[in-house]
């Protein structure tokens, strides 16, 4: 249930603070597409679909290993500062997917611009705006727990019996 009211809460926040750029910034907002995502000419869906994915993917991993609780008691000497490398993952992503999606990678910031912009090709391949960013998020939370983490719990184990 949380997680549900998380995700309607990003919607509606979503969706004023496009109507807000839609009153303070009409004719860039125009000029722009009101910041919605779309698949830019020359690219397939497949192509749209495997950006998002690829791009979600690499956000939610560095959230992952950035803020995961365990990473202090294993790289303790390696002083990081969450911020830093989730910062840089966005500017990748940005970098690497502008091109191709509009960099969507999160479902509720294009849902808001496509719903207050609400033009058909803002509509056409939204479905790749949800889709990607919960399979690229999911793969991340599989690799995450189920590779890494287990690596290092295999690592800690051997060197504890070892020791």
């Amino acid at each position: 249930m949380r997680a549900i009211m998380y995700m309607v809460a990003q919607c509606l926040g979503a969706i004023c603070g496009a109507g807000l750029a839609k009153a303070l910034q009409k004719s860039h907002y125009n000029r722009y597409g009101g910041g919605a995502n779309e698949v830019a000419h020359g690219y397939t869906t497949g192509a749209a679909l495997a950006a998002e994915i690829i791009g979600t993917f690499v956000l939610v991993y560095t959230v992952f290993s950035a803020t995961d609780s365990k990473r202090n008691a294993r790289d303790s000497h390696v002083p990081v500062l969450a911020p830093l490398p989730i910062g840089f993952a966005v500017v990748i992503v940005h970098l690497a997917t502008i091109p191709i999606t509009g960099t969507g990678i999160n479902p509720a910031r294009s849902f808001g611009a496509a719903l207050i912009y609400n033009d058909n090709k803002a509509w056409d391949d939204h479905w790749i705006f949800w889709v990607g960013p919960f399979i690229g998020a999911a793969i991340a939370a599989l690799y995450h727990q189920y590779i890494l983490r287990a690596a290092a719990l295999k690592a800690l184990r051997s060197f504890s019996n070892n020791a």
